[in-house]
């Protein structure tokens, strides 16, 4: 028995061993993966022609796919990649990749992918595909991967119903010249973990500024660089979003909307996103929030990552 014991020891200290070995040979491959991609993420947005633009995305894509697949890159925070949302869910289950291409200033198109944690570091991703240039009424229907409503996400915020985990998820999308859209919309998995994007988790009245329901996902269009918050309140525990009023008289046209300076919200009740139709005010500062890559919660956590909130 003791000679069991002694090997279980030694083989513990041998396995460490190797893990901390592989682990910063992993972290120098993926920082040098990181390094190759830096330059094609910044021209993604900042390329001066729409064929620089789209031959970054590409270059870009596919060389994130490579750095991916190095094992256990889950745990690696791309911090460097400042144009690229990455942000973890609460419960560190997966991750989430979105950025967007500009064709020109009437047209954008979003990209994006999941990355799930797993126990053996593989690398299980599903590709999001923007299919909301052709989609008549965005906010009808839930859809998969293939058929997502594209945005830049800047946070997850992770809800429970009867044991369920529900990940909703906010975003923007510039749109075109007169507008901008934030959405919000709930993310769930399968018993196969393939995703399912949208649902009906809204209760509100319609009325004129909202999307009408039934509604799958929830939408704000205001005018260009209007600046209308739509985030989640961690003291109010609630999805606050600014009141619009048209400056024109016009509510129909979205690219009239613009803050009142007031706000209203949605708080989670058994299993549903709840209209509150006034708040108490909340930060207006700083409605969009930049990427946040973080790191997961437990695990391995590679060199410079820094815990997420959980």
């Amino acid at each position: 028995m003791k000679q069991v014991v002694v090997f279980l020891f030694l083989f513990c200290l041998l396995f460490s061993a190797n893990a901390q070995q592989k682990i910063p040979a992993s972290v120098q491959l993926l920082a040098q993966l990181e390094e190759n991609m830096r330059n094609y993420a910044n021209d993604i947005v900042n390329g001066e022609e729409v064929g620089d633009r789209t031959i970054a995305d590409s270059i870009f894509t596919k060389a994130l796919v490579q750095a991916l697949k190095v094992p256990y890159s889950f745990s690696y925070p791309f911090d460097s990649l400042q144009t690229i949302s990455h942000l973890y869910a609460p419960d560190s289950s997966f991750r989430i990749f979105t950025w967007q291409v500009m064709k020109d200033f009437s047209y954008y198109r979003q990209k994006g992918a999941i990355q799930f944690r797993t126990a053996d570091g593989s690398l299980k991703l599903i590709p999001l595909y923007d299919n909301s240039p052709f989609t008549e009424n965005p906010v009808d229907s839930v859809r998969t991967n293939e058929q997502w409503i594209g945005a830049v996400y800047y946070n997850i915020i992770q809800k429970t119903y009867n044991n369920k985990n529900y990940y909703t998820l906010l975003g923007y999308d510039e749109n075109d010249a007169r507008s901008t859209k934030k959405w919000m919309e709930v993310l769930t998995f399968d018993e196969k973990q393939r995703p399912i994007f949208g649902g009906r988790y809204f209760s509100y009245a319609n009325d004129v500024l909202k999307p009408a329901q039934p509604a799958y996902r929830f939408c704000l269009e205001f005018k260009k660089q209007a600046n209308a918050r739509l985030n989640f309140d961690e003291e109010l525990d609630m999805i606050t979003f600014a009141h619009l009023t048209s400056e024109t008289g016009e509510p129909e046209n979205r690219y009239t909307l613009v803050p009142l300076g007031s706000y209203e919200g949605f708080r989670w009740v058994n299993g549903k996103w709840v209209h509150m139709p006034v708040v108490k005010e909340a930060d207006p500062r700083n409605n969009i929030n930049p990427p946040q890559p973080g790191a997961p919660r437990g695990g391995t956590v590679f060199p410079g990552g820094k815990k997420g909130k959980g």
